[in-house]
């Protein structure tokens, strides 16, 4: 078995199971029993996570999924003696969380967009995608920050997906922060899902790769808004405003951007482009760390100060989701390490849970922190060398069960 826990390209094809040989092992809503992995040997989904409808199960199968002989062989010896004692009973599936959601959102999301290509009249169907990430997000947009900033799975064939998820979740808070209408916030919501349609692969690609682009790479890089907005376009999408904020989601004030050098991009191509340049910095990749909230912040205040535009864009969005942002880790001045779980209704001053004692020492608890009070305010964010020998941390630990 590969050590490695997010990759396993040196599992050889005779010890990989097609996914669909073992579906007999596999409850839909219950933990699996290892992992999977698609035709990269990516990691899809972590052992302990859920297949939570036919439709996921289908799209994994899409991707080439697969498990390891090893554990198949483990786990079908285990259920047959467990069935001849009599103790093979199946537990009952549990009821849908909201994490459960969003996580199905991406296999969605991923469903729609292979279809991209092939079809037209999508736009009704990408619309209500869009509606259904605005209604979770709705649900608690404190758990929609936390999903975005707390990157701790490392699924990099699922980044494209993920990563347009986790922008619309931005692009939807800022657009609100500026007093957009309901029916515009919609509409930027349309186009961060979409804006990179085109590149879905090679964005997945891109996050493990230690080199640098390549010339073949980095032309379809460039084309790729150009690229995306044709695709929109054969597919039913005649909205203006969202094509032409996919189509300059990479052009900058004064000409510098491309894909063709427009000097004055729209407000939505701007907004949609703040919010995917954020991202891009705080979510980690193979072969880089990621940058901490408050600097790509910070860098991308500096970077809109061009005129009025861009300031009142960078700081609505840094307003709307705060310096230390719900998934943020953060050290108190208590000496604790703790997890950002809630913005401050007003001020700077979020709500937290610490996760170890005074002298940073991991807990099994988790301490509710009001970093308003002196005593636990941010001493700053977490040291990144720290924070990346942590174990992954679930939600559920800070939230609760909610309900799906």
């Amino acid at each position: 078995m590969s050590a490695d826990p997010n990759h396993a390209s040196d599992v050889p094809p005779a010890e990989r199971v097609p996914l669909d040989q073992v579906r007999d092992l596999i409850h839909l809503g219950l933990a699996l029993p290892f992992r999977v992995l698609d035709a990269q040997a990516r990691l899809l989904l972590a052992q302990g996570q859920s297949v939570l409808t036919e439709r996921q199960f289908d799209m994994l199968n899409e991707r080439g999924a697969w498990v390891e002989y090893a554990q198949v062989k483990r786990l079908r010896g285990e259920r047959a003696a467990a069935a001849a004692t009599g103790a093979g009973k199946v537990p009952s599936a549990r009821h849908p969380t909201l994490f459960d959601r969003w996580e199905q959102q991406v296999w969605d999301y991923d469903a729609l967009l292979r279809r991209v290509p092939k079809f037209r009249e999508l736009k009704p169907e990408l619309e209500a995608h869009a509606d259904a990430c605005i209604a979770l997000v709705d649900r608690d947009p404190d758990v929609a920050l936390y999903l975005a900033v707390r990157r701790d799975d490392r699924r990099f064939a699922l980044y494209a997906l993920t990563h347009a998820l986790h922008v619309a979740v931005i692009c939807l808070l800022t657009s609100r922060a500026l007093g957009w209408p309901v029916e515009r916030q919609r509409r930027i919501v349309c186009a961060a899902l979409t804006m990179n349609v085109s590149m879905l692969e090679l964005q997945a690609v891109l996050a493990e790769q230690a080199d640098p682009p390549n010339t073949r790479q980095r032309e379809a890089i460039r084309l790729h808004p150009k690229l995306s907005v044709e695709l929109l376009r054969r597919c039913g999408v005649d909205d203006e405003e969202w094509l032409d904020a996919v189509l300059m989601h990479h052009e900058e004030p004064g000409g510098g951007g491309y894909p063709q050098g427009v000097a004055e991009p729209t407000e939505a191509a701007r907004l949609l482009r703040a919010a995917d340049v954020y991202m891009a910095k705080i979510s980690p990749r193979a072969q880089r760390a990621a940058l901490a909230p408050q600097v790509a912040a910070r860098q991308l205040y500096q970077a809109e100060q061009v005129d009025a535009q861009g300031k009142a864009l960078s700081q609505a969005l840094i307003r709307s989701i705060g310096i230390y942002p719900p998934g943020d880790l953060v050290t108190l001045k208590s000496g604790e390490t703790a997890v950002v779980t809630r913005r401050a209704a007003q001020g700077p001053a979020p709500k937290a849970a610490a996760i170890s004692d005074a002298r940073g020492n991991p807990s099994l608890s988790t301490t509710p922190r009001d970093t308003a009070q002196a005593e636990f305010g941010i001493a700053g964010p977490l040291d990144p060398a720290r924070a990346a020998q942590l174990p992954k941390l679930q939600p559920e630990r800070f939230y609760g069960i909610i309900p799906g």
